[in-house]
């Protein structure tokens, strides 16, 4: 038997790989399929019986294409080794990897990728990936001459494919009914679904045509003329949802260190995306989340661009995963990971050390109005319990470890409670800073997150699950102003007002555009009154 395992020809090659990878990586795809099949009362379990026959069928078919001397090994080594990755993500995290995390996949940095390396990773990528693709490597692949080779691949070919069309014969109103209902189960399958959503990642950003360069709000201009000039520094979270703020209801007090601040809290706000590498980008976008393309986003100016075509000072501080393109035109630092060893270790920093960025440049500015971006690294998981330093670990047990789905659910909520509650610390410090130490400055301090977070949830973690299937737990994020009373005088804001609109809600990542150009009293032609949730509590 062993013997026979060891010589292999291509066509019986073809039909074990691609029944391990129905047994095996397509696991996630049948949880999906049972939940479904739970969902409904009147499934016909015959229908669901064919499933898998199907899926073998047409791998069958698809990998006989890649099935030739010379090609075979090394594909199907790469291959197996990456749907390894890509199963475990499934698998345990619920991760779906269409074109926007693939995308994310791509703009991930060395350091943020070591973070989802844990026992439970490696181990599988050994069971999974490495032991099958070492087999793949000793297999003695048996090949015909080549006329006969291709005359048993054509025909093995057409016998699956004849199987694939049999199957929907009896079965296609079952197919497509139980496909539109659970729609999602296509994005599961292994590992044709990420294999053509690289595809188009690597079309869209590689091989297409580059762009032409597209300047908006040429005609920008700061409108009216104040005794200080505006000082307004706007953080920018990551992975923080709105679900676990005091401010939204949660039962417990994330926000001690802001709730003596007088913070406006805008309630309801939607995020973009559920990845930083659409979020972020999207929502300085004057595209708006319904419109959203990212190429045609890397090839037009931002609200950043738009701002310093109006003569404002602008800075943007990073301490996560870079800005994505929107600070390409405007002075910027991405934190060096080496620069503090108080709270630095070589691989992230905490998000204090922007706090002493933030004091240089507030000495350096000059008196004109400026806005300064701080980009935090906030709540970014799986690594939880990296994102806060000891004196702030106040809720207790927490999981210290990346494979969260091996913490229990009381140490992953006390994990990412923590990240939370030292996100308010940071806001908190900056709000004291702008109150105390830059009196020639009339500020304000406004904080939105780029989209949420799963923590298993319905069998969901992480974020980044496509938008339209998203639970509310990934697109539902935090939103909160902080204005001396010196900026509302002197910009004519009614916090009295705001305070009543934000309790509204409704808002969304679409508002921060031309929010930020009415914020900074910018007028162009491309603004946008009605999207501007400060215009209506203007004197």
């Amino acid at each position: 038997m062993l013997t026979r395992l060891k010589n292999l020809n291509s066509i019986q090659f073809t039909f074990i790989l691609s029944l391990y990878y129905v047994c095996v990586f397509n696991i996630p795809l049948f949880q999906i399929v049972k939940q479904g099949v739970d969902k409904q009362s009147d499934v016909n379990m015959v229908f669901i019986a064919t499933m898998p026959f199907f899926l073998l069928f047409a791998l069958c078919f698809l990998f006989s294409i890649f099935s030739f001397k010379y090609l075979t090994k090394p594909f199907f080594i790469l291959l197996t080794l990456v749907s390894s990755s890509v199963f475990f993500a499934a698998l345990q995290y619920g991760v779906v990897f269409d074109y926007g995390m693939i995308e994310n996949t791509f703009q991930t940095n060395q350091s943020e990728a070591a973070t989802y390396l844990n026992w439970a990773s490696m181990v599988n990528f050994a069971m999974t990936g490495a032991l099958p693709a070492l087999l793949i490597y000793k297999v003695n692949i048996q090949y015909k001459p080549l006329p006969k080779e291709l005359l048993h691949k054509a025909l093995f070919m057409l016998s699956m494919l004849a199987g694939v069309v049999i199957i929907g014969l009896f079965y296609y109103q079952n197919y497509v009914s139980f496909g539109r209902n659970n729609d999602i189960m296509k994005r599961y399958i292994i590992p044709t679904y990420f294999i053509g959503s690289t595809v188009k990642y690597v079309d869209v950003n590689y091989l297409q045509e580059p762009l032409a360069y597209k300047q908006i709000g040429l005609d920008a201009k700061v409108t009216t003329e104040k005794a200080k000039p505006n000082l307004v520094v706007l953080v920018v979270g990551e992975t923080a949802r709105a679900q676990n703020y005091h401010y939204y209801g949660y039962n417990r007090d994330t926000n001690a260190y802001t709730s003596k601040q007088d913070l406006i809290v805008f309630k309801d706000t939607s995020s973009c995306g559920t990845a930083t590498a659409v979020s972020l980008p999207c929502m300085f976008s004057r595209m708006g989340r319904d419109n959203y393309d990212a190429r045609r986003e890397k090839f037009q100016d931002s609200a950043i661009d738009v701002l310093n075509h109006a003569g404002i000072q602008l800075d943007w501080l990073d301490n996560d995963s870079g800005c994505k393109g929107v600070c390409q035109n405007i002075e910027s630092i991405t934190i060096d990971h080496d620069s503090d060893p108080k709270l630095c270790n070589g691989e992230y920093c905490y998000d204090q050390v922007l706090l002493n960025e933030l004091d240089k440049r507030l000495k350096s500015i000059k008196q004109q109005d400026t806005l300064l971006v701080l980009h935090i690294i906030g709540s970014h998981g799986p690594t939880y319990y990296l994102r806060y330093p000891e004196q702030h670990r106040h809720f207790k047990p927490d999981c210290q470890r990346s494979d969260i789905q091996n913490c229990s659910h009381e140490e992953l909520i006390n994990t990412y409670d923590n990240t939370i509650l030292y996100t308010d610390y940071i806001l908190s410090q900056v709000v004291e800073k702008l109150k105390a130490e830059h009196t020639e400055f009339d500020t304000a301090m406004l904080y939105i997150s780029d989209h949420g977070e799963s923590l298993g949830e319905n069998g969901m973690y992480l974020h980044g699950a496509p938008y339209s299937l998203a639970p509310d737990e990934q697109t539902k994020v935090p939103f909160l102003g902080w204005f001396s009373a010196g900026f509302a005088e002197q910009n004519h804001l009614s916090l009295t007002c705001l305070a009543k609109e934000a309790q509204k809600g409704g808002f969304s990542h679409d508002n921060l555009f031309d929010s930020l150009l009415g914020l900074m009293n910018v007028k162009t032609s491309i603004y946008r009154q009605d999207a501007d949730i400060f215009s209506g509590c203007r004197k």
